[in-house]
């Protein structure tokens, strides 16, 4: 039996996205668990607050199941000024998100935590500007039609058909596609976790 001596990193999440981006900058956790926590709003709460939140709660709950290794968990908001578009759970949905973001700047906030042994905490808040153009009827339509916005926040991917939409960003990409990898790289080498 051989020792292991790099640290156990568990990422608190089953997002494809997350797990493809980590593989890019040569993070390979040793598991993927996802935390089942409710992601409703709290009153009152604004984006920046909903996804820190949501980040350390996604990882303080799998740190329960998982003691003595590194825990990252993270979130993905889309927000309108003070308000926080949904995750679109139907093309009903997806097409709203679209016509609210039609013609508008919005921001996207990553919510990155991670635990460590003995109750270490670490966090940080990554928000990326996006620009989207004025959007067709047919464009959203055709956008519905591809399925694409399903289960995403905010009702797009950028790193698909979205694209299109986008004459303007300003600061992580990787924030808006699920991970901000700068960030979570500078989060994880710091605490010892890679």
């Amino acid at each position: 039996m051989s020792f292991d001596p790099r640290p156990t990193l568990i990422l608190a999440s089953a997002s494809p996205r997350r797990r493809e981006l980590l593989a890019q900058i040569g993070v390979q956790p040793k598991a993927f668990d996802p935390a089942d926590c409710d992601e409703t709003p709290l009153p009152n709460e604004l984006p920046e607050g909903h996804a820190r939140r949501l980040a350390y709660e996604k990882a303080r709950l799998v740190a329960l199941r998982h003691p003595g290794a590194f825990v990252l968990g993270a979130d993905t908001v889309v927000a309108l000024g003070r308000r926080i578009l949904p995750k679109a759970e139907s093309p009903e949905m997806v097409a709203d998100c679209l016509k609210r973001l039609s013609g508008r700047r919005h921001k996207v906030l990553g919510g990155i935590c991670l635990l460590g042994p003995g109750g270490l905490h670490w966090d940080r808040l990554v928000s990326t500007t996006v620009a989207f153009k004025h959007l067709e009827s047919q464009e959203i339509a055709g956008y519905v039609a591809g399925g694409e916005g399903e289960g995403k926040a905010g009702g797009y991917a950028i790193q698909g058909a979205a694209a299109s939409f986008v004459p303007f960003l300003s600061g992580s990409y990787s924030n808006v596609v699920g991970l901000a990898l700068h960030e979570t790289y500078a989060l994880l080498k710091g605490a010892g976790a890679i």
